[in-house]
């Protein structure tokens, strides 16, 4: 038993990380891949995973433990600055949205799928909930610009304790009664109780960091720990409200102004994507083939209404003579899967209807995965084709962010613009933002580790960053920053100087790759600058390649980036030198005397 218990964890861990790479590397929405994974890994296919074997009555309980983790988590990346001028719309969404959603959904599941009034409202009620945990992903990859990428991440964390109130407190109301009184007492204890143990657990953490009454390697499994006893302590007092407190315990720490929290917050990053793995491969196990079976016509309309009516009228609603532009507002019609809250609270449900309605708990979760899946298949694979449709987002963004604005770099960012490429400058030195400036480029006049810079930073269009400055130590930490970003593999570095080289890279690390080639250190290229070299920009072709390259302008001048005919930049690393075809545009270093000398000559 311990071994097919062991079989099955090894499974979920093994499932969840080939699905995100899968996805990745596919460019498909890893939450597809791991539902798809669980469902074949289950009892009815290959019987590698059998979630109520495996937990038996624990799994519940570590699916809505695992919930508040990624809701605390998701707390600590809502910073009420990054909303402008579109709270009212994120406050809408979570109430005015949350009760139209509620209502039509749950008029569509009595209409079309001949539920029960009681258990229609119920479903209604659980379907307000899109959260963090499908939202996230689908927006991390599509990075959309504008406002809806913002109020979407604020709707989706935000409505996961709304819902989820709201979809007890109607399950106690067709349960055990109460009606419109008891709906009213249960949200207001949850908001006391809930805000209440949210703001404890937060003043504590911020306590104990303050304080320095934690070692640094202590901090994050501190957090971890505060965020588990506040969800309890939370539902303790009131039932359901610790996903409020988790929730709004990360918000407060993540907009105080004294304690440093992003070294948790990568913690928790790293913690969610395992978390996020299991839970979809766990829940997608527990489906059975007889349980689809059930899945009908009705049930797909369904899911339609949901997608072409709710979704659109409750946002049209919400977003009614906001400041939003009309591709936000079409965006946030666009998005709206369900993940792992609505499972979870349908799983529930499930069990407790079965002596009271018999036949809806037997729908109630077929009907719920269909929709998981159907809107997480359907947003996952439209809502990036209609971001860039909507002008929103960039398929394959292939601009650079260059860290410094020195002459050089300003010239050779001045080379990528005049031949398409999106380039973006980021200095604290406002003399060289000035001249960067009036070169017609766009830049950012600040520090690019301040924690509000991913804000201010206009990254529409760009895919990697060039850390270009003279400090090896603000170029690695400047990579270190945008790993989120980016990805480790579109994160560049100038190589370090000699003397630093010599004497032990202190930052070797944390080190990003190293841009053009290990002899192209700032000074180097500096120096070359200074006698005169630039950067050019040359079309290769079946009659002027690299061997005319050099023989023009010397082997020693460098190819430094390359630029295809489709627009997709390639950039030469001390690991991975240029290899260029024909019609490729390239950049490289080189002295315009010696070119020029030679045209004299011929």
């Amino acid at each position: 038993m311990n071994e097919t218990i062991m079989a099955g964890m090894a499974s979920v861990v093994l499932l969840g990380a080939a699905a995100q790479w899968l996805g990745w590397r596919l460019r498909l929405p890893s939450i597809l891949l791991l539902l798809l994974g669980g469902f074949f890994a289950g009892p009815d296919f290959l019987d590698l995973v059998n979630p109520d074997a495996m937990l038996g009555e624990l799994l519940l309980p570590f699916v809505s433990l695992s919930v508040a983790i990624l809701l605390f988590e998701g707390g600590l990346t809502l910073h009420l600055p990054e909303l402008g001028g579109s709270g009212g719309v994120v406050g809408r969404l979570v109430t005015v949205g949350a009760l139209l959603t509620w209502l039509l959904a749950g008029f569509a599941a009595w209409l079309i799928l001949g539920f029960p009034p009681a258990v229609a409202a119920l479903l209604g009620a659980t379907l307000t909930v899109t959260g963090p945990t499908v939202v996230g992903p689908l927006l991390r990859q599509i990075r959309p610009t504008g406002a809806a990428g913002s109020i979407l991440k604020w709707e989706g964390i935000l409505i996961d304790p709304v819902g989820a109130v709201l979809a007890v407190l109607v399950f106690e109301a067709i349960t055990e009664g109460g009606g419109i009184v008891g709906g009213f007492t249960g949200i207001g204890r949850t908001l006391v109780f809930g805000g209440a143990v949210g703001l404890l657990g937060a003043g504590f953490l911020y306590t104990l960091l303050r304080r320095y009454w934690l070692p640094d390697h202590l901090h994050s499994p501190t957090a971890l720990a505060v965020t588990v006893g506040t969800f309890w302590a939370a539902n303790a007092l009131q039932h359901e409200a610790g996903l409020l407190s988790v929730t709004l315990m990360g918000v407060v720490l993540a907009n105080q102004k004294r304690v440093d929290v992003r070294h948790i917050l990568e913690f928790k990053e790293n913690l969610r994507v395992l978390i996020l793995s299991a839970l979809f491969v766990l829940l997608a196990a527990r489906v059975r083939v007889v349980d689809l079976q059930q899945i009908d016509m009705h049930a797909v309309a369904f899911l339609v209404v949901l997608i072409v009516v709710v979704r659109p009228l409750s946002t049209l609603a919400c977003s009614w003579r906001s400041n939003l532009s009309r591709p936000d507002q079409a965006f946030l019609a666009m998005l709206a899967p369900r993940g792992v809250v609505a499972l979870s609270i349908a799983a529930v449900f499930s069990v407790r209807l079965q002596e009271t309605y018999p036949d809806a708990a037997k729908q109630l979760m077929p009907v719920m995965f269909l929709v998981v899946f159907g809107t997480v298949t359907f947003y996952g694979l439209t809502a990036g084709p209609i971001a860039r449709k909507l002008g929103l987002a960039t398929a394959h963004p292939q601009g650079v962010l260059f860290v410094g604005a020195r002459a050089w770099v300003r010239q050779l960012a001045s080379t990528l613009q005049e031949h398409g490429v999106p380039v973006l400058l980021a200095d604290t030195n406002a003399r060289r933002i000035a001249f960067a400036r009036m070169d017609g480029l766009s830049v950012y006049h600040g520090s690019v580790f301040n924690e509000r810079s991913d804000e201010a930073l206009d990254l529409p269009g760009i895919g990697r960053l060039f850390g270009v400055t003279e400090n090896d130590e603000v170029n690695s930490l400047s990579a270190l920053h945008y790993l989120h970003l980016f990805g480790r593999q579109e994160l560049y570095q100038l190589p370090a100087s000699p003397s630093k080289a010599k004497g032990g890279d202190i930052v070797a690390p944390l080190r990003a790759r190293t841009l053009f080639g290990e002899e192209w250190t700032h000074a180097r290229i500096l120096e070359l600058w200074r006698a005169g070299h630039r950067f050019k920009a040359t079309r290769f072709t079946e009659q002027y390649g690299e061997a005319e390259w050099k023989e023009r302008y010397g082997a020693g001048a460098p190819l430094l980036l390359a630029v295809s005919d489709k627009g997709k930049v390639t950039v030469a690393t001390i690991d991975k030198p240029l290899m260029v075809t024909d019609d490729t545009l390239v950049v490289g270093l080189v002295d315009p005397e010696r070119a020029a000398s030679i045209d004299a000559s011929a």
